[in-house]
């Protein structure tokens, strides 16, 4: 990480249309290489707390930065740049219909100007890990959505971000699908150090992966349990290793990384 916090609220608001606050006066550090779960209750503005972060939505007052940086100072450059620093995933999948689903994993690489040999590598690993391997050319709308939302995923995780923010990723997964997602994103956060924000509602999954809490109520945001880049979940998934399958990633992002 370029700097140890990741991302700094200092007096936050947030609203909408010049409407009621979502957000108030929220103040708190989150050091690089955390796992938070986000809580609340709907319209409690998790969404808003993650747009806000992606720079999707502007403060009404307070200052924001990421890496240090102060987002009220970026130009579009310097928003574009820390774009690619970070990747989101929201509930609607917001997948390109008209592209397979290879296409859509693979734009933000092609955006990045990765050589296609390696671009066609990183795609292959990614679906088959989140199970849709066998659908890198059919259409999104031809899929479930759940599938859909892997899809999502697996664009997301194809960069490697340092940040990685998510709306209720596993919403429409059972429970062994949810799992296999979680997998991934611990070996994500623990081999990369991806500080990960997870919104969701499922108090079992917040139960199962003992990560700290962010919950978001009254316009404001608490912390619940300690900030740690290490906590182990209780129920660990049983299927391909994760941790061989990023090791392996991981070489390959290096590349990335000097392209």
């Amino acid at each position: 990480m370029e700097e140890k916090t990741a991302i700094s609220f200092a007096n936050v608001a947030a609203a909408y249309d010049n409407a009621v606050e979502v957000l108030s006066d929220v103040s708190f550090n989150i050091s690089g290489g955390n796992f938070y779960f986000l809580s609340g209750a709907s319209g409690a503005g998790k969404t808003t707390l993650l747009r806000l972060i992606y720079m999707l939505h502007k403060p009404l007052r307070g200052q924001i930065k990421l890496f240090g940086k102060n987002t009220a100072e970026m130009s579009r450059d310097d928003i574009a740049k820390m774009h690619h620093k970070m990747a989101i995933v929201f509930q609607e999948y917001s997948l390109l219909s008209h592209m397979t689903v290879f296409d859509n994993v693979a734009l933000p690489l092609r955006v990045r100007g990765i050589a296609e040999d390696k671009v066609k590598k990183l795609v292959a690993k990614v679906l088959d890990w989140v199970g849709l391997g066998k659908f890198a050319d059919v259409k999104p709308m031809e899929l479930s959505g759940g599938q859909q939302q892997r899809v999502s995923v697996a664009r997301a995780i194809i960069i490697q971000p340092s940040i990685l923010l998510a709306d209720e990723p596993t919403g429409n997964l059972d429970d062994e699908n949810a799992s296999r997602l979680m997998e991934l994103f611990i070996q994500m956060n623990k081999l990369f150090g991806t500080t990960i924000i997870l919104a969701t509602h499922n108090k079992k999954l917040m139960e199962t992966y003992k990560f700290p809490v962010m919950h978001v109520e009254n316009h404001r945001v608490s912390f619940i349990g300690k900030s740690t880049t290490s906590a182990e979940p209780k129920k660990v998934w049983k299927g391909p290793t994760p941790k061989n399958y990023f090791t392996e990633l991981s070489k390959q992002f290096d590349d990335i990384g000097n392209a």
